[in-house]
């Protein structure tokens, strides 16, 4: 695991390297799309990079980590609908060569089965972008998950349904109970997870993710059981790490030729 401790846009300019160094040498790659507010400055870098330079998605494919469960497919809150906003349509990745659960399927876990199948299918996830949650969660896989799950349907705990209240108008009930999730045994496989986490808010679960046992009362922990993940942080986010020093001295004597 790579710890790296940067101001909010060099992390977001280290994950877009990470994405556009993969979509140069395999225009065909499978990126793993994460939404909430981790991402964002992400996806800014990467459509400015398609806009101004030429980075293209054309022949890539994309698969959520999760989406509610019930929220209509027009609802500006369901994850496929975000990732459209946030990503697709600002750069030259085709609609329908992104794929989401299907929180409205009438029979949720027949759903979760194929959404394992076309992940399989395509050859499985290049990079995964990831975000965590302030209780250690990693995609909706909360405390307390199987670290070998696969996606299901999941019910949210009452301190995520908090968290996201602030895109659902502040209204903690207005945030669905459900969703379904790719799970963390699912997450794993992928072939870089990328990893990123802004602000104090984020503090101790960077710190149990990074440094504290692997449990499932973090789940976030089970990535230090992954051979090649990257966590970028800023100092906010970073500030309960113990070794946040050795860290930031390993970043600097990073070999030049050597990428996250």
């Amino acid at each position: 695991m790579e710890v790296v401790i940067a101001p909010v846009a060099r992390l977001a300019q280290l994950a877009a390297d990470a994405v556009e160094r993969l979509l140069v040498t395999r225009p065909d790659a499978v990126l793993g799309l994460a939404t909430g507010s981790s991402p964002l400055a992400v996806y800014d870098e990467l459509a400015r990079r398609h806009a101004e330079r030429g980075l293209s998605f054309a022949r890539a494919r994309g698969f959520l980590l999760d989406e509610y469960v019930g929220l209509p497919a027009d609802h500006p809150q369901r994850y496929r609908t975000v990732i459209e906003t946030e990503l697709v349509s600002r750069v030259d990745l085709p609609s329908d060569a992104v794929q989401g659960p299907d929180g409205l399927a009438a029979d949720l876990p027949a759903a979760c089965a194929a959404y394992e199948r076309a992940i399989a299918d395509a050859g499985g996830v290049d990079l995964q972008v990831l975000g965590v949650g302030t209780d250690g969660h990693v995609a909706f896989n909360e405390p307390g998950s199987s670290l070998a799950s696969r996606t299901r349907i999941k019910t949210l705990t009452r301190q995520t349904r908090e968290d996201n209240a602030r895109f659902f108008d502040g209204d903690v009930d207005a945030v669905p109970t459900h969703c379904l999730t790719q799970g963390l045994g699912t997450v794993l496989e992928a072939r870089h997870l990328v990893l990123v986490a802004t602000g104090r808010h984020k503090a101790q679960a960077v710190h149990q993710l990074v440094e504290g046992p692997v449990t499932a009362l973090w789940p976030g922990s089970v990535l230090q059981m992954h051979p090649h993940v990257t966590v970028l942080v800023d100092d906010a986010a970073a500030s309960r790490l113990q070794l946040a020093d050795h860290y930031r001295q390993t970043w600097a004597d990073k070999p030049s030729w050597q990428t996250i």
